[in-house]
């Protein structure tokens, strides 16, 4: 085939080593597989303007021999299947994604290049030096790789579930950037090869910050391992359960909707039934609930039971949000009830004070039914109320019953507000640089990598102004290859921000594999003066730690540093 080629890098470039306009829509900066503004697909060569993600060289056409999956030879097997399902039944796809692969099949499907050259990560094909075989053709084979290695361990049948009559049901849950891969590769490399398809394929929309795109400077990359830093992560699972819908739709995280909503709907809602109940029944009555709840409190709670079903097919057909809605409106009638009777009125009364069980009674089993409603979603704070309810783990059967005359514990908090010292802080550990330090002697095969040696002597101390001359930058591996008679270097082509990059020479070779350091954020002496070998230039120097050979290991920021941020 003929593809992009850079001509500065000297080497072919992978579809998401190309950028361009999109041959459909024009819309710019996009990869060269697929246009993430109006979803089409195409050749690389087809972008218009395309320029190398690596270099910002205009890249050049040559030949090279691919593989390639016979796609067009599946159509008539994709089309069924789209349309009916795995059994004839219900297509397995939402109605959107559905169109857009009755596009795709208009527009006539195209056999799938199914390998990359050489620098590529992956898995090299066997008996085809220098070509790898395509990430979207090997990472879904993780799927069956991991359930093996899970049936393995625990004595399970795989064909049970993998093979082409299983009854086991199998989903996948995708962003709508990968639909092309999942509905149309996916499926086609399982069947024809003797393994079942999925059942369902559910497709979400992309995630956005503030109503930004992700990104670091402005705050709004949010990690995972920060957000637990600072804030109750199942919050943030209710806070996306819900906004969620069955349609493929952008999600937003805007963060004064989320804490005006945790703390209105958990907090002020749902948790506020069992503040205002529970104090009662465990000062009155011992922690004992009534025998029956009064008349109007047992026709709140039939009402709440018989929500059960609708609450669970939403959840069945991915509407969480109609879920969580009508979980929250039955909150609103719980806590109306409440304040009608005003337990807290009757309490005072001994000729009412039984009435009064009762109604705190209702709330407490009707908190019940919340929680139940709410356990999968939230899960922890779930097993937080079962323990103060002194009640075994619920299962949705359990709608059908109620807690009558039986004691629970003394309540305490199960829930807190989200502060906005709380968010502040999140947001302020995200836009901060990660502090990196690293340092040691020369390599000696070429200035490109500084190894710190095991268990060093001290060396003499230096001051802040000598510190602060050495300019150290994130900086990512966007292309590594084997130096021709040099047994320990690899030659990288490093991206340190600003769309500048750098050409350094690392004696990393006897740990590190070309192929594996391609993607990987490391850190590098940017400011040192070029040195010219007889390989070329290296324009810098990687920082590892470790004595040489295979005792290395490369200096790497944590997950969220991105290239160019300075090392301080």
């Amino acid at each position: 085939i003929e593809q992009f080629y850079d001509p500065v890098k000297e080497m072919f470039l992978p579809d998401r080593y190309i950028k361009g306009e999109c041959p459909r829509c024009h819309a710019p900066d996009q990869y060269g597989d697929a246009c993430e503004r109006c979803g089409a697909t195409y050749d690389p060569t087809e972008l218009i303007h395309p320029v190398s993600a690596i270099s910002g060289a205009a890249p050049v056409r040559r030949q090279s021999e691919h593989h390639f999956f016979r796609l067009s030879e599946c159509r008539e097997f994709l089309q069924d299947w789209v349309r009916h399902g795995r059994r004839r039944g219900a297509p397995p796809l939402q109605d959107e994604a559905q169109n857009k692969l009755e596009e795709w099949f208009d527009a006539g499907l195209r056999d799938w290049d199914i390998s990359r050259d050489a620098p590529y990560f992956g898995f090299e094909i066997p008996d085809a030096p220098g070509k790898f075989l395509y990430v979207w053709l090997d990472a879904p084979v993780g799927y069956l790789a991991s359930f093996k290695h899970l049936c393995t361990h625990r004595g399970l049948n795989f064909d049970e579930f993998w093979a082409p009559d299983s009854a086991a049901e199998l989903y996948h849950f995708i962003g709508k950037d990968i639909l092309y891969f999942h509905a149309l590769f996916w499926p086609a490399t399982l069947h024809f090869s003797g393994y079942r398809t999925p059942d369902r394929i559910f497709v979400h929309g992309f995630l956005t910050v503030n109503g930004q795109k992700m990104s670091k400077s402005r705050g709004t990359f949010i990690t995972a391992r920060s957000f637990l830093n600072h804030v109750d992560p199942e919050y943030l699972r209710y806070y996306f359960a819900a906004k969620l819908n069955e349609r493929i739709e952008d999600l937003d995280l805007n963060f004064d909707d989320f804490s005006a909503r945790v703390n209105s709907d958990l907090i002020g809602k749902y948790v506020n039934i069992a503040s205002r109940t529970a104090g009662f029944i465990s000062d009155r009555f011992g922690g004992a609930l009534a025998a029956r709840p009064d008349a109007d409190g047992a026709v709140l709670l039939a009402r709440m039971q018989g929500a059960a079903d609708d609450i669970a097919r939403a959840y069945e057909e991915r509407r969480y949000g109609e879920a969580v809605r009508t979980i929250m409106e039955l909150a609103d009638q719980a806590n109306a009830y409440i304040n009608d009777r005003q337990p807290w009125r009757l309490a005072r009364d001994p000729s009412s004070l039984a009435h009064a069980q009762e109604v705190c009674s209702a709330g407490i089993n009707a908190f019940r039914l919340l929680t139940l409603y709410l356990k999968p979603i939230l899960p922890r704070i779930a097993a937080a109320v079962e323990a103060f309810l002194a009640i075994p783990p619920l299962a949705w059967r359990d709608a059908a019953e109620l807690l009558s005359g039986h004691v629970i514990k003394p309540y305490t908090h199960l829930a807190k507000r989200v502060e906005r010292a709380q968010i502040d802080a999140l947001i302020g550990e995200n836009r901060a640089q990660l502090a990196v330090t690293g340092g040691g002697p020369q390599d000696k095969t070429g200035h490109g990598t500084a190894a710190q040696e095991n268990n060093p002597p001290s060396s003499e101390t230096i001051g802040i102004e000598d510190f602060s001359r050495i300019d150290l930058r994130v900086a990512r591996v966007l292309a590594a290859e084997d130096v021709e008679g040099a047994d320990k270097l690899l030659r990288l082509t490093l991206d340190i921000g600003g769309g500048e990059t750098r050409q350094v020479f690392a004696g990393i070779k006897g740990k590190y594999s070309a192929a594996e350091l391609i993607g990987r954020h490391t850190v590098v002496v940017a400011n040192l003066t070029p040195r010219k070998m007889r390989f070329g230039v290296s324009e810098g120097m990687v920082l590892a730690a470790g004595p040489g050979g295979r005792d290395l290991w490369l200096i790497q920021p944590e997950a969220g540093a991105e290239a160019g941020m300075r090392v301080k």
